[in-house]
């Protein structure tokens, strides 16, 4: 197949792209596809490779390959995952249709399920990391910024604002608030403390914001949860 590649697209781009639609290939081929100077493609190709979105791998020589030398393996260059990533995804769209089958399946108690496993299982991997800190709040934001969360523990008056400055399942937590509520008291129970939820990215807030006091809380007034966009 050959590859349809935008002549307007950056060089890089054009090659991304071109190993998306044709598949692994030497820097040759892909050197011929392209129109370009085969040394021209191999700093490219390095670029990529150091950046994690290309692989060099080497195959037994077959096929009329332009890099084949005389017995000696060519060398292919394929995506990574990471490649692969930054071309068009369908995630978000993915994850709402899976809310609203959900929902609709079993209703909201289907939805807490799945809402409380998943922050189940999040809690685990976490629980070593939290629970042996000196200061667990920013072992805990650490935690989180591993998984995309961008997260800092900041003082505030009686305790620490753990603010999450992204969310990678804003989107899909839009139509499941499920997710927000399983997560804040997961919050509440790897930290020992009654945590109080003020906002969250996917209710359209710039930042998804948690109080952890300093002092525990009476167990009457459990981990609050975000209603609506009043608890602001």
């Amino acid at each position: 197949m050959k590859s349809t590649v935008e002549r307007g697209a950056s060089t890089r781009e054009r090659v991304l792209a071109s190993l998306l639609a044709d598949g692994p290939t030497t820097a040759t081929d892909l050197a011929h596809r392209l129109g370009l100077s085969v040394p021209g493609v191999r700093r490219h190709l390095d670029a990529l490779v150091a950046q994690g979105s290309v692989e060099g791998r080497e195959r037994a020589p077959y096929g009329p390959t332009r890099d084949r030398g005389r017995g000696r393996p060519a060398a292919v260059f394929a995506l990574t995952p990471a490649g692969r990533e930054r071309f068009p995804q369908a995630y978000d769209t993915l994850a709402r249709d899976l809310a609203h089958h959900l929902r609709g399946q079993g209703g909201d108690a289907a939805v807490v399920a799945f809402a409380e496993a998943r922050s189940t299982a999040q809690q685990a991997r976490y629980a070593d990391r939290v629970t042996t800190a000196a200061d667990p709040v920013a072992a805990l934001a650490d935690a989180l910024s591993a998984d995309g969360f961008a997260a800092a523990a900041e003082r505030a008056p009686g305790g620490v604002q753990l603010c999450q400055h992204h969310c990678p399942v804003a989107h899909a937590a839009a139509d499941m608030p499920e997710l927000c509520e399983a997560e804040t008291a997961m919050f509440a129970r790897l930290l020992g403390r009654h945590v109080q939820r003020l906002a969250t990215i996917a209710h359209g807030d710039h930042v998804c914001t948690t109080v952890v006091p300093d002092t525990p809380v009476p167990a009457s007034t459990g981990s609050a949860r975000l209603q609506g966009r009043t608890a602001r």
